[in-house]
Protein backbone atom coordinates (compact mmCIF):
# COMPACT_ATOMS: atom_id res chain seq x y z
CA UNK A 1 0.00 0.00 0.00
CA UNK A 2 2.96 2.68 -0.95
CA UNK A 3 0.72 4.18 -3.83
CA UNK A 4 0.35 7.73 -4.03
CA UNK A 5 -2.56 10.01 -3.40
CA UNK A 6 -4.06 12.13 -5.72
CA UNK A 7 -3.33 16.15 -4.91
CA UNK A 8 -6.76 18.05 -7.15
CA UNK A 9 -7.44 21.33 -7.17
CA UNK A 10 -7.42 24.57 -8.92
CA UNK A 11 -3.83 25.82 -7.80
CA UNK A 12 -4.20 29.38 -9.81
CA UNK A 13 -5.55 30.40 -7.10
CA UNK A 14 -5.37 28.34 -4.05
CA UNK A 15 -1.70 27.54 -4.72
CA UNK A 16 -0.81 28.13 -0.87
CA UNK A 17 -3.37 26.05 0.79
CA UNK A 18 -2.53 23.38 -2.03
CA UNK A 19 1.06 23.47 -0.66
CA UNK A 20 0.36 23.29 2.79
CA UNK A 21 -2.16 20.08 2.34
CA UNK A 22 1.17 17.94 0.11
CA UNK A 23 3.34 19.03 2.57
CA UNK A 24 1.32 17.89 5.18
CA UNK A 25 1.02 14.56 3.29
CA UNK A 26 4.16 14.36 2.61
CA UNK A 27 5.23 14.77 6.68
CA UNK A 28 3.12 11.42 7.19
CA UNK A 29 5.34 9.86 4.60
CA UNK A 30 2.75 9.60 1.91
CA UNK A 31 4.12 9.76 -1.81
CA UNK A 32 1.86 12.73 -3.42
CA UNK A 33 0.76 13.34 -7.18
CA UNK A 34 -0.07 16.77 -7.94
CA UNK A 35 -2.90 17.66 -10.52
CA UNK A 36 -3.67 21.51 -11.56
CA UNK A 37 -7.18 22.31 -12.50
CA UNK A 38 -7.11 26.16 -12.48
CA UNK A 39 -7.65 27.72 -15.68
CA UNK A 40 -5.33 30.66 -15.36
CA UNK A 41 -2.01 29.55 -14.79
CA UNK A 42 -0.43 27.67 -11.67
CA UNK A 43 1.84 27.71 -9.15
CA UNK A 44 5.89 27.62 -8.69
CA UNK A 45 5.37 26.68 -4.59
CA UNK A 46 5.54 22.89 -5.44
CA UNK A 47 6.19 20.42 -8.44
CA UNK A 48 2.95 19.97 -10.69
CA UNK A 49 2.82 16.58 -12.18
CA UNK A 50 -0.43 17.24 -14.11
CA UNK A 51 -0.53 20.56 -15.76
CA UNK A 52 -4.27 22.49 -16.12
CA UNK A 53 -2.79 22.12 -19.90
CA UNK A 54 -3.22 18.12 -19.94
CA UNK A 55 -6.21 17.85 -18.22
CA UNK A 56 -7.56 20.27 -20.67
CA UNK A 57 -6.74 18.12 -23.48
CA UNK A 58 -7.95 14.77 -22.01
CA UNK A 59 -11.73 17.11 -22.66
CA UNK A 60 -10.71 17.76 -26.18
CA UNK A 61 -10.01 21.41 -25.73
CA UNK A 62 -6.68 23.31 -25.10
CA UNK A 63 -6.31 26.01 -22.49
CA UNK A 64 -5.85 29.04 -24.71
CA UNK A 65 -9.27 28.35 -26.01
CA UNK A 66 -10.85 28.35 -22.36
CA UNK A 67 -8.52 31.27 -21.29
CA UNK A 68 -9.85 33.47 -24.06
CA UNK A 69 -13.62 32.52 -23.69
CA UNK A 70 -13.73 34.20 -20.33
CA UNK A 71 -16.47 31.60 -19.65
CA UNK A 72 -16.18 30.22 -16.18
CA UNK A 73 -19.17 27.77 -16.65
CA UNK A 74 -17.72 26.59 -19.48
CA UNK A 75 -14.21 26.25 -17.92
CA UNK A 76 -15.74 24.17 -14.83
CA UNK A 77 -17.36 21.99 -17.12
CA UNK A 78 -14.50 20.90 -19.63
CA UNK A 79 -12.04 20.84 -16.74
CA UNK A 80 -14.26 18.53 -14.56
CA UNK A 81 -14.02 15.92 -17.97
CA UNK A 82 -10.99 16.30 -18.70
CA UNK A 83 -9.86 15.62 -14.30
CA UNK A 84 -12.37 12.47 -14.36
CA UNK A 85 -10.65 11.31 -17.58
CA UNK A 86 -6.98 11.95 -16.71
CA UNK A 87 -8.01 10.38 -12.89
CA UNK A 88 -9.58 7.15 -14.32
CA UNK A 89 -6.47 6.70 -17.00
CA UNK A 90 -3.94 7.09 -13.62
CA UNK A 91 -6.13 4.75 -12.02
CA UNK A 92 -5.53 2.22 -14.52
CA UNK A 93 -2.16 2.54 -14.88
CA UNK A 94 -1.20 1.49 -10.95
CA UNK A 95 -2.37 1.14 -7.28
CA UNK A 96 -4.13 4.78 -6.57
CA UNK A 97 -4.02 4.87 -2.38
CA UNK A 98 -6.51 7.78 -2.58
CA UNK A 99 -7.80 11.42 -3.72
CA UNK A 100 -8.33 14.55 -1.78
CA UNK A 101 -9.16 17.65 -3.28
CA UNK A 102 -10.29 21.22 -2.08
CA UNK A 103 -12.23 24.02 -3.14
CA UNK A 104 -15.31 26.49 -3.42
CA UNK A 105 -18.36 26.07 -5.80
CA UNK A 106 -16.21 25.27 -8.91
CA UNK A 107 -13.52 23.39 -7.37
CA UNK A 108 -15.99 21.15 -5.62
CA UNK A 109 -17.37 20.85 -8.60
CA UNK A 110 -14.52 19.72 -11.21
CA UNK A 111 -13.14 17.45 -7.65
CA UNK A 112 -16.06 14.91 -7.59
CA UNK A 113 -16.41 14.56 -11.08
CA UNK A 114 -13.02 13.30 -10.95
CA UNK A 115 -13.74 11.79 -7.98
CA UNK A 116 -16.46 9.69 -9.57
CA UNK A 117 -14.17 8.00 -11.91
CA UNK A 118 -12.51 5.84 -9.26
CA UNK A 119 -13.76 2.61 -8.15
CA UNK A 120 -15.76 2.01 -4.30
CA UNK A 121 -12.82 1.29 -1.90
CA UNK A 122 -10.47 3.79 -2.77
CA UNK A 123 -10.41 6.91 -0.39
CA UNK A 124 -12.49 9.87 -1.62
CA UNK A 125 -12.25 13.29 0.63
CA UNK A 126 -13.15 16.54 -0.15
CA UNK A 127 -12.61 19.68 1.83
CA UNK A 128 -15.24 22.23 0.29
CA UNK A 129 -17.67 25.30 1.35
CA UNK A 130 -20.31 23.50 0.15
CA UNK A 131 -20.13 20.54 2.79
CA UNK A 132 -22.79 21.51 4.27
CA UNK A 133 -25.30 21.83 0.84
CA UNK A 134 -27.00 19.21 -1.31
CA UNK A 135 -24.77 17.70 -3.21
CA UNK A 136 -26.80 14.46 -4.12
CA UNK A 137 -26.20 14.68 -8.29
CA UNK A 138 -22.37 15.37 -7.54
CA UNK A 139 -21.47 12.62 -5.15
CA UNK A 140 -23.70 10.36 -6.75
CA UNK A 141 -23.51 6.46 -5.10
CA UNK A 142 -19.72 7.38 -4.96
CA UNK A 143 -17.81 6.62 -1.08
CA UNK A 144 -16.99 10.26 -1.09
CA UNK A 145 -16.17 12.18 2.35
CA UNK A 146 -16.74 15.70 2.19
CA UNK A 147 -15.19 17.47 4.43
CA UNK A 148 -16.47 21.39 5.91
CA UNK A 149 -13.80 23.89 5.36
CA UNK A 150 -16.01 26.07 7.92
CA UNK A 151 -14.30 29.70 6.16
CA UNK A 152 -13.86 30.19 2.16
CA UNK A 153 -10.85 27.53 0.87
CA UNK A 154 -9.32 30.91 -0.01
CA UNK A 155 -6.03 31.16 1.64
CA UNK A 156 -4.19 29.84 5.41
CA UNK A 157 -5.47 31.31 8.36
CA UNK A 158 -5.52 29.53 11.55
CA UNK A 159 -8.32 27.42 11.03
CA UNK A 160 -7.74 26.25 7.52
CA UNK A 161 -4.28 25.56 9.48
CA UNK A 162 -6.55 23.20 11.43
CA UNK A 163 -8.73 21.46 8.93
CA UNK A 164 -6.13 20.77 6.38
CA UNK A 165 -3.95 18.75 8.57
CA UNK A 166 -7.08 17.02 9.54
CA UNK A 167 -8.01 15.86 5.90
CA UNK A 168 -4.56 15.19 4.95
CA UNK A 169 -4.72 12.86 8.20
CA UNK A 170 -7.69 11.49 7.31
CA UNK A 171 -6.73 10.61 3.66
CA UNK A 172 -3.63 8.90 4.60
CA UNK A 173 -5.14 7.12 7.24
CA UNK A 174 -7.79 5.70 5.14
CA UNK A 175 -5.44 5.19 2.47
CA UNK A 176 -3.74 2.40 4.88
CA UNK A 177 -6.79 0.01 5.74
CA UNK A 178 -6.07 -3.06 3.55
CA UNK A 179 -9.33 -4.70 2.72
CA UNK A 180 -9.93 -8.08 4.59
CA UNK A 181 -9.68 -10.70 2.23
CA UNK A 182 -11.28 -14.46 3.47
CA UNK A 183 -8.76 -17.44 2.34
CA UNK A 184 -11.59 -18.21 -0.15
CA UNK A 185 -13.33 -15.80 -2.25
CA UNK A 186 -16.87 -15.16 -1.30
CA UNK A 187 -19.22 -14.78 -3.63
CA UNK A 188 -21.59 -11.55 -3.44
CA UNK A 189 -25.39 -11.24 -4.55
CA UNK A 190 -26.88 -7.79 -4.72
CA UNK A 191 -30.76 -7.81 -3.31
CA UNK A 192 -32.74 -5.43 -3.56
CA UNK A 193 -35.81 -4.41 -0.99
CA UNK A 194 -37.98 -2.08 0.67
CA UNK A 195 -40.86 -2.47 3.37
CA UNK A 196 -43.26 -4.13 1.88
CA UNK A 197 -40.85 -6.94 0.63
CA UNK A 198 -38.48 -7.48 3.85
CA UNK A 199 -40.19 -10.77 4.82
CA UNK A 200 -39.19 -12.47 0.84
CA UNK A 201 -35.53 -10.35 1.38
CA UNK A 202 -34.81 -11.43 4.50
CA UNK A 203 -35.60 -14.89 3.80
CA UNK A 204 -33.53 -14.78 0.52
CA UNK A 205 -30.72 -13.61 2.78
CA UNK A 206 -30.91 -15.93 5.27
CA UNK A 207 -30.84 -18.87 2.35
CA UNK A 208 -27.87 -17.08 0.37
CA UNK A 209 -25.72 -17.03 3.56
CA UNK A 210 -26.75 -21.06 4.14
CA UNK A 211 -25.58 -22.21 1.16
CA UNK A 212 -22.08 -19.68 1.28
CA UNK A 213 -22.88 -16.40 -0.21
CA UNK A 214 -22.52 -12.93 1.21
CA UNK A 215 -25.92 -10.51 0.25
CA UNK A 216 -25.63 -6.74 -0.05
CA UNK A 217 -29.29 -5.31 0.12
CA UNK A 218 -29.90 -2.06 -1.67
CA UNK A 219 -33.32 0.17 -0.10
CA UNK A 220 -35.04 1.15 -3.00
CA UNK A 221 -35.40 4.52 -2.87
CA UNK A 222 -34.47 5.44 -5.88
CA UNK A 223 -31.08 6.42 -4.86
CA UNK A 224 -30.53 3.03 -3.80
CA UNK A 225 -31.20 1.73 -7.04
CA UNK A 226 -28.48 3.94 -9.07
CA UNK A 227 -26.44 2.72 -6.36
CA UNK A 228 -26.83 -0.80 -7.04
CA UNK A 229 -26.64 -0.32 -10.51
CA UNK A 230 -23.37 1.34 -9.99
CA UNK A 231 -21.57 -1.40 -8.24
CA UNK A 232 -22.78 -3.73 -10.48
CA UNK A 233 -20.88 -2.11 -13.47
CA UNK A 234 -17.95 -2.31 -11.16
CA UNK A 235 -17.66 -5.89 -11.53
CA UNK A 236 -18.47 -6.05 -7.68
CA UNK A 237 -21.23 -8.53 -7.91
CA UNK A 238 -21.43 -12.09 -8.83
CA UNK A 239 -25.28 -12.16 -9.05
CA UNK A 240 -28.11 -10.14 -8.62
CA UNK A 241 -31.93 -10.94 -6.80
CA UNK A 242 -33.67 -8.35 -7.68
CA UNK A 243 -36.83 -8.57 -5.61
CA UNK A 244 -38.00 -4.98 -5.41
CA UNK A 245 -38.54 -3.34 -8.77
CA UNK A 246 -40.67 -0.82 -7.39
CA UNK A 247 -38.24 1.76 -8.24
CA UNK A 248 -39.40 1.12 -12.39
CA UNK A 249 -43.11 2.00 -11.29
CA UNK A 250 -41.62 5.03 -10.12
CA UNK A 251 -40.09 5.44 -13.26
CA UNK A 252 -43.08 5.50 -15.00
CA UNK A 253 -45.43 6.92 -12.46
CA UNK A 254 -42.59 10.14 -11.85
CA UNK A 255 -43.02 8.74 -8.10
CA UNK A 256 -40.13 10.11 -5.42
CA UNK A 257 -37.96 6.28 -5.74
CA UNK A 258 -37.48 7.29 -9.57
CA UNK A 259 -33.95 5.37 -10.14
CA UNK A 260 -33.66 6.75 -13.76
CA UNK A 261 -34.13 4.85 -17.10
CA UNK A 262 -31.55 3.10 -16.50
CA UNK A 263 -32.63 0.58 -13.66
CA UNK A 264 -32.34 -2.58 -14.46
CA UNK A 265 -29.82 -2.50 -17.02
CA UNK A 266 -26.41 -3.51 -15.50
CA UNK A 267 -26.65 -7.15 -14.75
CA UNK A 268 -28.22 -6.98 -18.74
CA UNK A 269 -24.83 -4.98 -19.88
CA UNK A 270 -22.42 -7.17 -17.27
CA UNK A 271 -23.85 -10.61 -18.49
CA UNK A 272 -24.13 -11.73 -14.81
CA UNK A 273 -26.77 -13.87 -13.46
CA UNK A 274 -29.82 -12.22 -12.58
CA UNK A 275 -33.15 -13.26 -11.35
CA UNK A 276 -35.86 -10.87 -11.11
CA UNK A 277 -39.30 -10.32 -8.84
CA UNK A 278 -42.19 -7.38 -9.57
CA UNK A 279 -41.82 -7.02 -6.07
CA UNK A 280 -43.69 -3.74 -5.34
CA UNK A 281 -44.94 -2.71 -8.75
CA UNK A 282 -48.34 -2.14 -7.30
CA UNK A 283 -47.54 1.05 -6.29
CA UNK A 284 -45.64 4.37 -7.03
CA UNK A 285 -44.32 6.22 -3.80
CA UNK A 286 -45.16 9.93 -3.03
CA UNK A 287 -44.37 12.03 -0.20
CA UNK A 288 -47.05 14.18 1.97
CA UNK A 289 -50.27 14.01 0.91
CA UNK A 290 -50.13 17.19 -0.57
CA UNK A 291 -46.76 16.49 -2.72
CA UNK A 292 -49.38 14.37 -4.83
CA UNK A 293 -49.97 15.59 -8.68
CA UNK A 294 -52.86 17.05 -8.72
CA UNK A 295 -54.05 14.62 -12.09
CA UNK A 296 -53.69 11.79 -9.70
CA UNK A 297 -56.46 13.00 -7.29
CA UNK A 298 -58.80 10.36 -8.44
CA UNK A 299 -56.68 7.21 -7.45
CA UNK A 300 -56.20 4.97 -5.11
CA UNK A 301 -53.96 5.64 -2.10
CA UNK A 302 -52.07 4.41 0.78
CA UNK A 303 -50.75 6.36 3.65
CA UNK A 304 -47.85 4.12 4.83
CA UNK A 305 -46.27 7.31 6.95
CA UNK A 306 -47.21 10.28 7.82
CA UNK A 307 -44.44 11.51 4.54
CA UNK A 308 -45.06 8.29 2.77
CA UNK A 309 -48.47 7.87 0.32
CA UNK A 310 -48.14 5.22 -2.23
CA UNK A 311 -50.53 5.21 -4.85
CA UNK A 312 -51.38 1.61 -6.60
CA UNK A 313 -50.59 1.29 -10.16
CA UNK A 314 -53.40 0.61 -12.66
CA UNK A 315 -53.98 -1.29 -16.17
CA UNK A 316 -52.43 1.17 -18.13
CA UNK A 317 -49.34 1.66 -15.93
CA UNK A 318 -48.57 -1.64 -15.36
CA UNK A 319 -48.25 -2.41 -19.10
CA UNK A 320 -46.19 0.08 -19.69
CA UNK A 321 -44.01 -1.07 -16.66
CA UNK A 322 -43.92 -4.78 -17.96
CA UNK A 323 -43.03 -3.36 -21.52
CA UNK A 324 -40.19 -1.35 -19.88
CA UNK A 325 -38.70 -4.55 -18.33
CA UNK A 326 -38.67 -6.47 -20.80
CA UNK A 327 -37.07 -4.31 -22.88
CA UNK A 328 -34.17 -4.25 -20.28
CA UNK A 329 -34.17 -8.43 -20.01
CA UNK A 330 -34.16 -9.30 -23.62
CA UNK A 331 -30.97 -7.62 -24.09
CA UNK A 332 -29.07 -9.49 -21.23
CA UNK A 333 -26.03 -11.15 -21.72
CA UNK A 334 -26.27 -13.86 -19.17
CA UNK A 335 -28.96 -15.74 -17.69
CA UNK A 336 -32.28 -14.55 -16.48
CA UNK A 337 -35.14 -15.46 -14.55
CA UNK A 338 -38.35 -13.82 -13.72
CA UNK A 339 -40.53 -15.03 -10.89
CA UNK A 340 -44.46 -14.20 -10.85
CA UNK A 341 -46.06 -13.97 -7.37
CA UNK A 342 -49.67 -14.99 -8.17
CA UNK A 343 -50.83 -13.61 -4.73
CA UNK A 344 -49.57 -10.61 -5.05
CA UNK A 345 -45.80 -8.27 -5.01
CA UNK A 346 -45.90 -6.57 -1.94
CA UNK A 347 -47.29 -7.06 1.45
CA UNK A 348 -50.53 -5.04 0.89
CA UNK A 349 -51.35 -6.83 -2.36
CA UNK A 350 -51.99 -9.47 -0.53
CA UNK A 351 -55.38 -11.12 -0.21
CA UNK A 352 -57.51 -9.00 1.47
CA UNK A 353 -54.74 -6.23 1.42
CA UNK A 354 -55.65 -2.59 0.73
CA UNK A 355 -53.58 -2.71 -2.84
CA UNK A 356 -54.99 -6.52 -3.28
CA UNK A 357 -56.19 -6.36 -7.10
CA UNK A 358 -55.83 -9.68 -9.46
CA UNK A 359 -57.33 -8.23 -12.59
CA UNK A 360 -54.50 -5.60 -12.15
CA UNK A 361 -51.79 -8.06 -11.99
CA UNK A 362 -53.06 -10.31 -14.64
CA UNK A 363 -52.40 -7.29 -16.69
CA UNK A 364 -48.33 -7.10 -15.20
CA UNK A 365 -48.27 -10.59 -15.84
CA UNK A 366 -49.90 -11.07 -19.37
CA UNK A 367 -47.92 -7.91 -20.63
CA UNK A 368 -44.48 -9.90 -19.50
CA UNK A 369 -44.90 -13.28 -20.50
CA UNK A 370 -45.90 -11.80 -24.12
CA UNK A 371 -43.06 -9.64 -24.34
CA UNK A 372 -40.38 -11.25 -23.00
CA UNK A 373 -38.30 -13.29 -25.13
CA UNK A 374 -37.90 -16.82 -25.04
CA UNK A 375 -34.66 -17.00 -23.38
CA UNK A 376 -35.78 -15.71 -20.31
CA UNK A 377 -37.00 -18.10 -17.75
CA UNK A 378 -40.39 -16.98 -16.36
CA UNK A 379 -42.08 -19.30 -13.67
CA UNK A 380 -45.42 -18.39 -11.78
CA UNK A 381 -45.74 -19.36 -8.54
CA UNK A 382 -49.23 -19.17 -6.31
CA UNK A 383 -48.03 -17.39 -3.10
CA UNK A 384 -47.61 -13.52 -2.01
CA UNK A 385 -44.08 -12.53 -2.25
CA UNK A 386 -43.45 -12.39 1.10
CA UNK A 387 -44.56 -16.07 1.82
CA UNK A 388 -41.61 -18.42 2.42
CA UNK A 389 -42.21 -20.53 -0.72
CA UNK A 390 -41.77 -17.71 -2.86
CA UNK A 391 -38.55 -16.72 -1.22
CA UNK A 392 -37.18 -20.67 -1.78
CA UNK A 393 -38.29 -20.47 -5.12
CA UNK A 394 -36.26 -17.14 -5.81
CA UNK A 395 -33.16 -18.86 -4.55
CA UNK A 396 -33.54 -22.49 -5.80
CA UNK A 397 -33.49 -20.42 -9.50
CA UNK A 398 -30.46 -18.04 -8.55
CA UNK A 399 -28.67 -20.47 -7.53
CA UNK A 400 -29.29 -23.38 -10.90
CA UNK A 401 -28.43 -20.32 -12.84
CA UNK A 402 -25.41 -19.41 -11.29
Amino acid sequence: MDGPILIVGCFDTKGEIFNYLRNCLIELGSKVVTINTGVLGSTHLFPVDYEADLVCMEAGHTIAELREAHDRGRAVEIMSVGAAKLVAKLHKKGVINGIIAMGGGGGTYIALSAMQSIPFGIPKVCVTTLATKDLTRQVGTKDIVLFPSVVDVAGLNSILLILVRQAAAAIFAMSKIIPEKSAAKTKIVAISMFGNTTQCVDKCTQLLNMHGYEVMAFHATGAGGIAMESLILEGLFDAVLDITTTEIADYIGNGICNAGPNRLTAAAQMGIPQVIAPGCLDMVNFGHPDTIPAHYKNRQFYSWAPDVTLMRTNETENALIAENVSQKLNVSHGPVAILLPLQGVSEVDRPGGVFYNPQYNQILFDTLKSTLSEKVYIEEVNSNINDPIFAEKLVEQLLSII
